[in-house]
């Protein structure tokens, strides 16, 4: 079995000129934050928490990617219009994909096992998923994440300050991590 985390599915991309893919970004680390624009969690501390992981670390480090992932009110914030709109007056300007949707709803969101938004994936250099986790990730947690990712392609994961050195090695997927 690959450690490889499962593409997204997106229907559509903002704040960008072409698709993205994680292998387009392998060699880079990457956060991403699923969330709905309508969700009070993302959008007081998901989205913000993104904004600030983008503006420490270089682009050529961490990629910063929004994955909306509507499984509720899909009128009110399912077209890309309205997330536009959204985007630009809370002046979000990393990528966002749109979870693409079939019969049973969010295709990543399923993929992913993922209980509600905000949802935080933290991917190593080389693809694999090393932290998967619903609601608010607390910054200092994420932050030594995410250099533990930079430093060394392995990040901690999990609830919090184990301290035992041995999170380091762990790959996580929806499933619970090893």
């Amino acid at each position: 079995m690959s450690d490889a985390a499962p593409e997204w599915a997106i229907a559509h991309w903002l704040n960008t000129h072409a698709p993205i893919t994680l292998a387009s970004l392998r060699g880079r680390a990457v956060l991403a934050v699923a969330f709905q624009m309508l969700c009070p969690g993302c959008v007081s501390q998901g989205l913000p928490q993104a904004q600030r992981a983008r503006a420490m670390f270089a682009e050529g480090d961490l990629a910063v990617i929004g994955l909306h992932t509507v499984f509720e009110h899909h009128e009110a914030q399912g077209s890309a219009a309205a997330l536009s709109a959204f985007l630009h007056e809370y002046r979000i300007h990393f990528p966002v994909g749109i979870d693409a949707q079939d019969a049973h709803g969010p295709i990543t969101m399923r993929a992913y096992g993922m209980r509600g938004t905000p949802t935080t994936l933290l991917y190593d250099r080389a693809g694999r998923l090393r932290l998967h986790e619903f609601g608010h990730v607390e910054d200092m947690r994420l932050g030594a994440a995410i250099m533990a990712v930079l430093g060394d392609g392995r990040a901690t994961a999990g609830g919090g300050g184990g301290g035992d050195g041995e999170a380091a090695a762990e790959v996580c997927r929806p499933e619970g991590c090893t």
